[in-house]
């Protein structure tokens, strides 16, 4: 990894903004391999220096993983000028310089990947890789094994190609809807909402519960996000 400023350095692990940091640094605050440095354009490595802010050392970690379980009502994106953002329910020690990995749409609710990893989210979201995705739906009507077949042949959902083939599982049938789990390998605009409409049916509810190896945590309420552990990010890296 390439040598950073030092404010640079502090800011990104979230030390303070860049003036506050360039502020501790001249204020003698700030020490690398235990000497005290007051000019904030030194460069330092991250991965051999070892940086202090009043003692306490601050670890540079380049790149990072959150899971979250997105609630219905918030946006997918990094910034919305009318909507609350999936960015804003993470935590203030998260990285600025996060994303999301993929979408859900608004009234989703479910696993979400954000990283600033931009190689890994791309192979992840890649057509070529067939990365699994499970959701759990309510829809209404009853689905049998029609429309199971059908979702295995793959769908016409208005687009140029039929869909690839999917996986229907039927969980529940009640009087008025049914609940389903669904296994997809692309990730099309609205993509389940528009095969089940192929099909005569509705989405009611739509909560997606796994991304390739990663599963959503259960222990997470919605709208609450924790880092990756070691195993997950490790599995991740190897789709």
């Amino acid at each position: 990894m390439k040598k950073l400023r030092l404010d640079k350095y502090l800011a990104d692990m979230q030390a303070g903004t860049r003036s506050e940091v360039k502020q501790m640094i001249r204020k003698g605050r700030v020490t690398v391999n235990g000497e005290t440095v007051r000019r904030p354009e030194q460069k330092t490595d991250p991965e051999q220096d070892r940086v202090a802010v009043d003692g306490e050392t601050v670890r540079y970690v380049a790149m990072e993983y959150w899971m979250l379980n997105k609630p219905q009502g918030v946006v997918s994106a990094t910034e919305d000028r009318r909507e609350k953002t999936v960015l804003s329910l993470l935590p203030d020690s998260a990285r600025k310089d996060l994303f999301p990995v993929g979408r859900l749409d608004k009234d989703t609710e479910g696993l979400l990947l954000l990283t600033n990893d931009g190689a890994l989210a791309h192979g992840l979201l890649s057509p070529k890789r067939h990365v699994d995705k499970i959701y759990r739906a309510v829809v209404s009507g009853k689905p049998g094994s029609r429309e199971q077949e059908l979702f295995r042949q793959g769908l016409d959902i208005g687009d140029e190609k039929k869909t690839l083939p999917a996986e229907l599982e039927i969980l529940d049938v009640r009087p008025d809807c049914s609940e389903v789990e669904i296994t997809i390998r692309e990730g099309r605009y609205h993509q389940i909402k528009r095969m089940f409409e192929a099909v005569g049916m509705k989405v009611l509810f739509l909560k997606r519960i796994s991304m390739g190896p990663l599963t959503l945590d259960e222990a997470l309420e919605p709208g609450q996000a924790r880092p990756l552990t070691e195993e997950e990010t490790a599995a991740l890296k190897g789709v």
